[in-house]
């Protein structure tokens, strides 16, 4: 191994923790942000005893509903550093490709829901949805003479079916906090062959989040902000064995495993 590969190889390392860090803590900035708009709501609210809107709405065994939300979407890549790549003389030449998502793209989620009252603080709901969104995936070519870059959108279109567990405060006047954690897993519909990347079929989130029930005179309106991560790797480790272009495929094999993650503010209407 050479100095410059080495050189090469730490270059890479920093900027990919500069990266995440960067990332996470605009994340955090986001999520606290949103949480904070919902609690400064929730303590608007007087402390005295109110006129309740729909009273007996919570002792209903079963409901249904509708919601609509917005989503940020992420992928997390584990890189598989230098790779070896067989020219067409027979010789092999070294390549070194990293992958990340440069950013936390935006995207939208719809869908019903049907929960079940099992007692005063706990409920089980399952949620069949869609979410769309879109992936921006930069790869950066280290080994070129000059600094290249090339570029992916990698389009999502999931079938989900989160099935969570609800913990719910009492009551207070017109609104009631409460606490998901839950597993979702989706079917994922997109995806084509000549695209650098390529992820699964199927893949299963774990999620928790918090939100609040406000009882109006004429629905149950419930913002709720939760946070999704993939429990299994959703990339298509097979995809490189359909690749036409072969020059693609120091890009496609730069990355070994990626995990997906979602940040989803909800509004329910029941």
């Amino acid at each position: 191994m050479t100095f410059l590969y080495y050189l090469n190889k730490f270059k890479i390392r920093r900027k990919a923790i500069s990266t995440y860090i960067q990332r996470y803590m605009n994340m955090s900035k986001r999520a606290l942000g949103i949480f904070a708009c919902l609690l400064a709501i929730m303590t608007s609210f007087a402390q005295e005893r109110k006129v309740e809107n729909r009273p007996y709405t919570d002792l209903r065994q079963f409901h249904f509903g509708v919601f609509i939300g917005t989503h940020l979407q992420d992928m997390e890549f584990l890189n598989v550093g230098p790779q070896l790549l067989e020219q067409e003389d027979g010789t092999y030449l070294e390549k070194i490709v990293s992958c990340d998502q440069d950013r936390w793209d935006p995207g939208f989620n719809v869908g019903v829901l049907g929960e079940l009252r099992l007692n005063t603080y706990f409920q089980f709901r399952i949620a069949p949805a869609m979410y769309f969104g879109n992936r921006h995936i930069t790869f950066y070519n280290h080994s070129a003479e000059h600094h290249q870059e090339e570029h992916q959108d990698l389009k999502t279109a999931y079938v989900t079916s989160a099935f969570d567990l609800i913990f719910a405060a009492p009551r207070f006047n017109n609104h009631r906090p409460y606490l998901i954690a839950g597993l979702n897993p989706v079917i994922n519909l997109s995806g084509r062959d000549n695209d650098f990347l390529k992820l699964k079929r199927y893949d299963l989130f774990a999620e928790i989040g918090l939100g609040c029930d406000f009882y109006l005179p004429f629905f149950k309106l419930r913002p709720e902000l939760k946070f999704m991560y993939g429990l299994t790797n959703s990339l298509d480790t097979d995809h490189a064995n359909h690749l036409k272009n072969r020059e693609m495929l120091m890009y496609t094999n730069s990355v070994s495993k990626t995990r997906a993650k979602i940040i989803a503010l909800t509004f329910y209407f029941e």
